[in-house]
């Protein structure tokens, strides 16, 4: 897969950046709704609960990194194996 698909970044949208970061340069908005989430306790990110039992997503960006994509990728590939 050529590298270009794996990143986008929409500077103009009025929730960039959606989470707390020091830089904005990198952050990648291709997973604006996290494929992982349904994952519940396995996703792999940095993730609480809210007290009426939300998971909150505020604090993890790792689909938002460069490497972002490889990790969403291998998560789902690990789970139809």
């Amino acid at each position: 897969m050529k590298e270009c698909s794996k990143f986008f970044k929409n500077s103009k949208c009025e929730y960039f950046p959606c989470h707390k970061v020091n830089e904005t340069e990198n952050f990648n908005c291709l997973f604006c709704y996290c494929p992982l989430y349904s994952f519940g306790d396995d996703c792999g990110g940095n993730f609480t609960y809210t007290p009426d039992g939300i998971k909150d997503c505020s604090d993890c960006t790792i689909v938002h990194l460069p490497k972002g994509y490889d990790f969403v990728m291998e998560k789902l590939n690990s789970k139809t194996k």
